[in-house]
């Protein structure tokens, strides 16, 4: 190589180097993972996608709820809601949606907006709703909310599959005196996008006002040649760094807030390194994978923006915001139900007050405490833990359903026969009130499993039906199912969670009463298990060896809480290094890592509360 190639090579490193040396953005190994906004083990899926192998799909529009606001689309037919058009456009990527409305013809008049050449200024044509009626006005866009992630839409709208390349605004009176040929519109709108979006419509739009004498919005829809590159965007657009991190989706894909150590201009920071826009945090729907951004820690942000209304436009962020709950309302899990407990006698109380340990480090639960646990038996005798998720389904370990003679892979009745799931089970050796029991229809073992170093250590255990029952369990105030997780990245190293099970003291004891403990999830488990530490495999407990899951806590559940208190059901009790020894914490299987696996056998309904 020459050595003007070796300098043009050197220079071209050393500008390389420069984009990502920045204090806001995250280093280049999350960026090379090409986030974007359709990267659901770091965001949710709107209501109109689910996730599927880790990104967002779009969904059948039936598959919307009813009972929403209806929307008029482009071709004059009537939808059902805002969700059913979105997916509708995410399916065509094209927009689809004119405006809300109920009377819905082909020769109404329609959402328009367009861009003028010359001046790039914003131009929307809405048909009237909500409490004006009716009739049609053309509108410019108010400066206030303007950005780039609004500009992007109106741009692809136009298009310009990259967006806009630039935003900005011009004064309304100057615009008269530049046109004052023309009949220019005297009031304006507000607009507020996600960046998802395909046209304004979509979008959130305020109440008209008079523009008088303040700025319009503008955009510049032609991406100029890349003479230098600050960030590059998943979709290969260019923005400056300065766009990055602040909550605002200048990308258009989004990737831009999806890398991020901390954020700019009063963003608010996701514990996935995801930037939120300021306006997100305590609107009432939960963008952050832990609801952090609805937590009552964090407060709302001083915000020095108008005070906007939606009594001419319905708000899509409301439907949404609907959408989800009623999406969501299907499935109730991680939240044990109100229940009051049964009168402990003196035995059980002296047990909870005093210092007798059994989990090891760990003490008595009240009697309907854990709400998912369940005991799995053989012949009447205990076999192992477990945890239920929800209608005819208890996820456990697989090395419990090869113990015994039960064979997982296939649902052979003579095994199968004396195998019981008994749930809200307090004392090992007794029923108790609350207690139910169910048999067992099949068992299904992860198909990788390797007993010899407990790789794939997970298995589903299905609930048979009782006869002329449409449902597995009566219903019981004392059983709660727990969430499963669809990402691995919703809880981090040293989170605090917790364990439970019937299992062995430090002692080496058998305790009567079930046992919890407070475990912290630990990172780089490599350390202590080289290669014995496989794929799909997480770490709990502490350095010290003074709390561990022991013999017997097998198949129990790893329960970690999220910032509005749903609890997860994070990790399986596996195998570890005998018990609460220094230097060898507890080895859980990873319920995220097998997500695909336990909604490919249960359904969507069954498996967790987003993204479905």
């Amino acid at each position: 190589m020459t050595s003007a190639g070796v300098s043009l090579l050197l220079l071209f490193s050393l500008i390389s180097s420069s984009v990502t040396a920045d204090e806001f953005l995250e280093p280049a190994e999350c960026l090379d993972r090409n986030l974007t906004r359709q990267s659901c083990d770091l965001v949710f899926c709107p209501p109109w996608q689910r996730c599927v192998d880790g990104r967002c799909s779009c969904k059948p529009p039936y598959s919307c709820p009813s009972g929403q606001t209806p929307v008029c689309g482009h071709n004059g037919r009537k939808l059902n809601s805002y969700c059913q058009a979105m997916a509708l456009s995410c399916r065509t990527n094209k927009p689809v949606m004119s405006h809300f409305g109920d009377t819905c013809t082909a020769d109404q008049p329609k959402f328009r907006g367009s861009i003028d050449e010359g001046t790039g200024v914003v131009r929307l044509v809405l048909p009237g709703t909500g409490s004006s009626g009716g009739g049609v006005e053309e509108v410019l866009v108010c400066q206030d909310l303007w950005d780039m992630a609004a500009a992007n839409v109106a741009c692809r709208a136009e298009g310009h599959h990259l967006g806009a390349a630039s935003t900005g605004s011009t004064s309304y009176v100057l615009l008269k005196s530049v046109h004052s040929d023309q009949q220019l519109p005297s009031r304006c709108v507000s607009i507020h996008c996600q960046g998802y979006e395909n046209s304004l419509a979509e979008c959130v739009i305020y109440n008209k006002r008079g523009v008088d004498h303040g700025d319009v919005a503008t955009a510049t829809c032609i991406q100029p040649p890349d003479e230098r590159c600050e960030f590059r965007c998943v979709n290969r657009k260019c923005v400056s760094l300065s766009q990055t991190c602040d909550g605002v989706d200048d990308c258009g894909d989004r990737s831009d807030e999806m890398c991020c150590k901390k954020c700019r201009n009063g963003a608010f920071r996701c514990s996935t390194g995801v930037c939120l826009h300021k306006e997100a945090v305590g609107d009432g729907q939960i963008d952050c994978l832990d609801g952090e951004d609805e937590s009552k820690t964090h407060r709302r942000p001083e915000t020095s923006l108008p005070v906007l209304t939606n009594t001419e436009y319905i708000s899509p962020k409301t439907e949404t915001r609907a959408t989800r709950e009623q999406l969501e309302s299907k499935l109730n899990c991680g939240v044990p139900k109100t229940f009051e407990e049964i009168h402990e006698d003196e035995e059980v109380r002296e047990r909870r007050g005093g210092r007798v340990k059994r989990v090891v480090g760990g003490l008595p639960t009240a009697p309907t405490q854990v709400q998912w646990q369940v005991a799995i038996e053989k012949d009447g005798r205990f076999q192992c833990g477990g945890a239920y998720i929800g209608g005819c389904w208890v996820i456990t370990a697989a090395h419990c359903m090869r113990a015994g003679g039960i064979s997982g892979q296939a649902s052979q009745r003579l095994n199968l026969a004396g195998l019981r799931v008994k749930f809200s089970l307090w004392k090992r050796s007794r029923a108790q009130a609350s207690t139910d029991i169910a048999p067992v229809q099949e068992v299904h073992v992860h198909p990788r499993f390797d007993n010899s170093n407990g790789e794939n250590d997970i298995a589903l255990v299905q609930l048979m039906k009782p006869p002329y029952s449409e449902e597995c369990l009566p219903d019981n105030p004392a059983i709660s199912p727990i969430c499963v997780p669809w990402t691995s990245r919703l809880f981090h190293p040293n989170h605090t969670c917790s364990i439970s099970g019937w299992g062995r003291s430090g002692a080496g004891r058998l305790p009567q009463y079930l046992q919890w403990v407070n475990v912290s999830l630990i990172a780089d488990c490599q350390r202590f298990y080289k290669d014995t530490f496989k794929p799909g495999m997480i770490c709990a407990g502490d350095l010290e060896g003074n709390v561990d899951s022991c013999q017997g806590d097998s198949g129990g559940p790893l329960v970690c809480k999220d910032e509005l208190g749903v609890s997860y059901l994070w990790g399986i009790v596996s195998w570890g290094r005998r018990c609460a020894q220094p230097g060898a914490p507890g080895v859980y299987t990873q319920v995220a890592h097998f997500f695909e696996w336990i909604r490919h056998h249960t359904g969507w309904s069954a498996v967790t509360k987003f993204n479905s």
